[in-house]
């Protein structure tokens, strides 16, 4: 084993200019769009490309948008500190992916809704549909936030990389590609950015692996390590990661952020068909197994490479998450430009994060509330509010990451909130969708207790941390180091942990000490279970009165059961809207409704954009919709 002094290069010229090369390129893309579609003013076209992207860059958007920067750092620390059973995770990106896919992605598209939050107030009341999209978006500015502050802090701790200038950089540039080009610019950019995290990946992996004496070795080490131990079937709740907690919890945690999210669902609806929608989402699948392994493998050999002088217990970094940016300075400082192109794999994952959430939260406030105020915006006048929101609330994401660093400790807690909000969300419209007797009542009374409890849980987490017998490091070394962790030696960890739990409060020990991943279920099962309690109390809704299309059985779920599927054509010009009701049912006014139905009548192929824009009709749209018609009015 080589000999470690732990010192490490900082950023060179070579460094920045690959940096700098990631923001001119994805600054560029925004401009190219900006001139390409400047004729296409209208909002539908800023928000969600006017419903004609193809499945493949969505595909990568989605990928790189999920992926942050938190991933590309911390995941490879995480397996460095708990071993490789982070791997288990892709269990439960399959099933996230399969659901969204076949259970909230054919609700929201054949709506023809923008924002995820119109079908609420289409399933309950308006006053559910503004809740939802007030708790989305103060949660998306504070996690969008700190998902900028935190990398950015990591990686310059050990690299010497500017801290606001990368804060500043990041918020400029994401707020200036989302202004010019919108989704369009927002996704094609995301594809650029996902090409670069596997190319960083790569090649700390191909260094990595040489510096550490081969793949043989990495694995042998990390298997006498304990690393290698993925399959824990404990199905106790309170331990940190085993089999249960990574596929079941992970499911609903990552469910929750991505099957009801309007930053994921808005990526879906604006693919051509239905069919490009569901693509995107399964090669998105794939997308994520390839970061996932990538992610897994770095931290297996980033232990091995560091297996007999650990750095964090040798007081080299100062945080867990600033392992793997130390690891890539100290590999491939002699290489000038290839720590910033690892810099660039990590910043990736954040523009791709931020620009998606800017682009979401513009979407949200014009949909939810400016539309709602102002009937008669012309397109124009639309689409300058959509660019205008995507400046307001790019300013609002950077202010958060400077804010981000006066917090201390309430970072950890705040990247929390993000989960605890996602689990109620996901039951409030598994309410509406899965069970059609909820009443709003029901809703209500049900999201009020999930925000209850997953906030109960998580926050008490955060002030009564979980003791180690439950999170279960496993053991570092610093055998290997040519410098002594303290002067007499002493095993301060073990000191401070008996310290710890000399005196807690009792829930600390149980209620409290729960894995983070259950902290979304509990939300949901929250939410459900008392949204259907006080549902049957308060007398439930009368499934015949609900929408067409606003629900979906469990048959449906399960394609290959259902006949209706079994017999549907997903083509690029035809969908089959089924029993989904008509989109433009969401117009409160008859009179609207009664000339959008004379207009269908009488076969007109040319419906007005201006008219109807809250529909999200394409002018190539009216055959889907006679379809819909016909089959309500037999």
């Amino acid at each position: 084993m080589e000999d470690k002094s732990h010192t490490v290069g900082t950023f060179q010229v070579g460094d920045y200019a690959v940096f700098a090369a990631l923001f001119v390129v994805s600054s560029g893309i925004g401009v190219f769009f900006a001139i390409k579609e400047r004729k296409k003013a209208s909002s539908k076209e800023f928000l969600v490309g006017g419903r004609q992207m193809s499945c493949g860059p969505v595909a990568l958007s989605l990928t790189a948008s999920f992926m942050s920067a938190v991933t590309v750092i911390g995941a490879p620390s995480d397996v460095y500190r708990y071993g490789a059973s982070y791997v288990i995770f892709g269990v439960a990106y399959t099933f996230v992916v399969f659901l969204t896919a076949e259970l909230f992605l054919p609700v929201f598209y054949r709506s023809g809704i923008t924002s995820t939050y119109e079908y609420l107030e289409l399933r309950f009341c308006k006053l559910v549909r503004v809740a939802a999209t007030l708790i989305y978006i103060i949660q998306t500015i504070l996690y969008t936030g700190v998902v900028v502050y935190a990398p950015a802090l990591a990686l310059n701790q050990v690299t010497g990389f500017d801290l606001w200038g990368s804060i500043f950089a990041t918020g400029i540039v994401c707020t200036f590609y989302c202004t010019l080009g919108g989704l369009k610019a927002v996704v094609w950019t995301d594809a650029f950015q996902m090409v670069v995290m596997v190319v960083g990946f790569l090649t700390v992996l191909i260094q990595g692996a040489s510096r550490a004496g081969g793949i043989e070795s990495v694995w042998s080490t990390a298997h006498t390590g304990g690393r290698m131990d993925v399959f824990d079937f404990d199905v106790n709740p309170l331990r940190r990661h085993t089999f249960w907690t990574l596929s079941v919890g992970g499911t609903f945690t990552w469910l929750g952020i991505y099957g009801v999210n309007q930053s994921t669902i808005q990526r879906c609806i604006s693919c051509k068909t239905e069919g490009h929608a569901r693509w995107a989402l399964y090669l998105n699948l794939l997308g994520l197994w390839i970061i996932l392994f990538c992610a897994v493998v770095s931290g297996l050999i980033m232990y091995t490479f560091y297996s007999r002088c650990d750095p964090w217990s040798a007081g080299s970094v100062s945080a867990p998450d600033q392992l793997m940016p130390y690891f890539v300075m100290e590999i491939l400082g002699a290489f000038p430009g290839l720590p910033g192109l690892f810099v660039a794999c990590a910043f990736s994952g954040t523009l791709s994060t931020v620009a998606a959430s800017i682009n979401a939260l513009a979407t949200v406030t014009y949909e939810d509330f400016v539309s709602q105020c102002y009937r008669d915006l012309s397109n124009r006048a639309a689409n300058w509010i959509s660019k205008a929101l995507c400046v307001v609330f790019g300013v609002a994401c950077t202010t958060m990451a400077v804010a981000a660093s006066y917090m201390g400790g309430i970072v950890q807690a705040a990247l929390s909130i993000h989960g605890m909000c996602g689990g109620p969300m996901l039951g409030l419209f598994s309410l509406g969708i899965l069970f059609p007797v909820t009443n709003l009542k029901g809703a209500v009374g049900g999201l009020i207790v999930g925000i209850t409890l997953s906030f109960w849980v998580g926050v008490g987490a955060f002030i009564y941390p979980a003791p180690s017998n439950n999170t279960r490091p496993l053991e570092l070394s610093t055998a290997g180091c040519n410098f002594n962790l303290t002067a007499d030696g002493s095993n301060q960890t073990s000191v401070s942990v008996s310290a710890l739990t000399s005196d807690r409060y009792w829930l600390a020990d149980s209620w409290y000490s729960m894995s983070y991943l259950y902290y979304s279920a509990v939300g949901f099962i929250g939410t459900v279970a008392a949204g259907l309690l006080i549902t049957l109390l308060t007398g439930p809704m009368d499934p015949k009165k609900v929408k067409p299309g606003l629900t979906r059985s469990v048959k449906d779920v399960i394609c290959f059961c259902s006949e209706k599927f079994m017999h549907a054509d997903f083509s690029e010009d035809k969908e089959d809207l089924g029993d989904f009701g008509m989109a433009w049912e969401k117009h409160t006014d008859t009179e609207g409704v009664i000339k959008m139905e004379e207009k269908v009548k009488s076969d007109n192929d040319n419906l007005h954009e201006n008219g109807y824009t809250n529909a999200a009709f394409d002018h190539n749209e009216t055959s889907q919709v006679k379809q819909s018609f016909n089959f309500l009015t037999k």
